[in-house]
């Protein structure tokens, strides 16, 4: 259980402190010149801070945990630091860890400026406390996240509590500090959720469990559900998500959830679509097994909608939010689809299947056509873990965006540029429309050409937005899943939770 709570300075036997080559090292040892045990001045000028590195200074009531930051004062560092002590070191952690928070911390706010040139995204720098504060505890708390839960012997992180330290002969807005201390436990939790919920082995998350696993989620959070089965999918016509499930023992599902954040009054209505494979052998095109074992991550979309959707409820966002999550395997049976097979979808379009492993369209396909005619949303986001193409462009660094509203889209880059958690535009161009063609249906799902792979999927869904004016999806087939702290083989990152927040506060803000 995380506790957040404002003492004085001298509280807490262990204290960390995030330094940065921008702090205020002067002030900082004025404030700690009244502990004794040791020289301030000389702790805070000896120290690097580096990004990553870590001095423990003892003194006579307990120990100082000096954590670097690095150069620039962006989110992403400050966090990304946080996080990777909080899992590495353990060893230098209590169960209840102070963290000292002060304007000292950010420096003037001139070091690091944002620095542009044609083709590079901002940095975006962090001058604001709230924005350090919130960044530092989500570090710490997403730093407790357990790879090996389901091992024999599996420990639990010593870290329990954070307690917020700061100093108390200043004049501080201690209600403003902790609110931000909450804010920063609720995005690791909603992260943390994502991070579990991609790396659950496919034999313990079929659709049906996983299904019941969103369940479980909104029921805390207090969102509302509704589960479409397979019988409601075939009365209703999702039939590419149903032709994708044909080679399952599992039947498919179909999550909505609601939150109203609204209470009545008008506001933003957001939608959030978020690809469910539990896990992609590829189908009858099937995968090479070097690549089909890491592939219990195809689900890495609907994991982060639906952790995106419980910290929107949890932070009381103020706005209207529908997320759908169409969920299924595709899996090799002597029922699959095959190569060659035509199929009819929820917008009655008919699409040629010329690859059984492009399959994670198709049910977003299904997906977004169900939101455009069944909702009033004002802008639709989906996320997918959806071409290979996109992690050969922008590896793992950046997620591939696609969005058919400037506004929209500018959002979404601001808000990667500020979370860290960065998109990188590709384009939606009509020369593109020929990578659909199919000579016997309306499209085709994959064109087979070795280029353009990601912008061909993404055209493909554009067909079924039905024209909605402002749309965007995400190929985050590169980040949601990777090399991590957390083992030493690939595992989810936590990547997407904090973009779509960010994009929704923005979206809030702008209407």
């Amino acid at each position: 259980m995380i506790a957040i709570q404002a003492l004085s300075i001298t509280a807490l036997e262990k204290i960390i402190i995030p330094v940065g080559a921008f702090t205020d090292r002067n002030r900082l040892a004025e404030i700690f010149e009244s502990m004794s045990g040791f020289d301030s001045m000389r702790t805070f000028e000896s120290f690097d801070a580096d990004k990553g590195s870590v001095w423990k200074v003892l003194h006579d009531t307990g120990e100082l945990i000096l954590v670097g930051l690095g150069s620039h004062p962006d989110v992403r560092s400050v966090y990304k630091s946080l996080r990777t002590f909080s899992h590495k070191q353990q060893s230098m952690l209590a169960s209840e860890t102070g963290l000292f928070l002060d304007e000292c911390l950010l420096g003037n706010g001139d070091v690091g400026a944002e620095k542009t040139s044609v083709g590079k995204a901002k940095t975006s720098v962090m001058r604001s406390m709230d924005a350090f504060t919130e960044s530092c505890v989500s570090g710490l708390v997403a730093g407790t996240y357990r790879l090996d839960q389901r091992r024999e012997g599996a420990k639990v992180h010593p870290m329990q509590s954070v307690t917020i330290v700061y100093n108390d002969t200043d004049d501080y807005d201690t209600q403003t500090l902790l609110s931000s201390a909450e804010r920063g436990v609720i995005i690791a939790d909603a992260q943390k959720t994502a991070m579990h919920l991609i790396n659950i082995p496919s034999n313990w998350k079929n659709p049906v469990q996983f299904s019941e696993m969103i369940g479980e989620i909104a029921a805390k959070a207090a969102i509302e559900m509704e589960l479409f089965d397979e019988v409601r999918l075939q009365q209703e016509g999702f039939h590419l998500l149903l032709g994708v499930n044909r080679g399952s023992e599992f039947p498919a599902r179909f999550v909505v959830l609601r939150y109203d954040g609204m209470q009545g009054r008008d506001g933003v209505h957001v939608g959030l679509v978020g690809k469910g494979i539990t896990h992609d052998t590829g189908g009858l095109s099937i995968k090479p097994s070097e690549s089909m074992v890491w592939m219990k991550c195809d689900m890495g979309g609907a994991a982060t909608v639906l952790a995106a959707t419980e910290a929107a409820a949890r932070l009381q966002l103020p706005l209207k939010l529908t997320t759908v999550i169409p969920l299924s395997d595709n899996l090799v049976d002597a029922l699959s689809v095959k190569p060659g097979d035509i199929l009819n979808s929820y917008n009655g379009k008919t699409v040629e299947i010329a690859d059984t492993d492009a399959e994670g369209r198709l049910i977003l396909a299904d997906a977004l056509s169900w939101m455009v005619r069944n909702t009033d949303v004002d802008h639709i986001l989906d996320l997918a873990t959806l071409t290979g193409a996109a992690v050969r462009a922008l590896g793992p660094q950046a997620a591939a965006l696609f969005c058919n509203n400037a506004q929209l889209e500018e959002v979404l880059m601001e808000s990667g540029n500020t979370s860290g958690e960065r998109v990188w535009p590709l384009p939606l161009w009509d020369d593109y429309d020929s990578e659909l063609h199919s000579d016997v249906a309306d499209l085709r799902n994959l064109n087979g050409k070795p280029t353009a792979g990601a912008i061909a999927a993404a055209k493909f869904l554009e067909v079924f937005t039905e024209d909605h004016p402002s749309w965007a999806h995400i190929d985050v087939a590169g980040t949601v899943f990777g090399d991590s702290e957390f083992g030493k083989m690939k595992s989810a990152t936590g990547y997407g939770v904090l973009l779509l927040v960010t994009a929704m506060r923005k979206l809030t803000s702008k209407g």
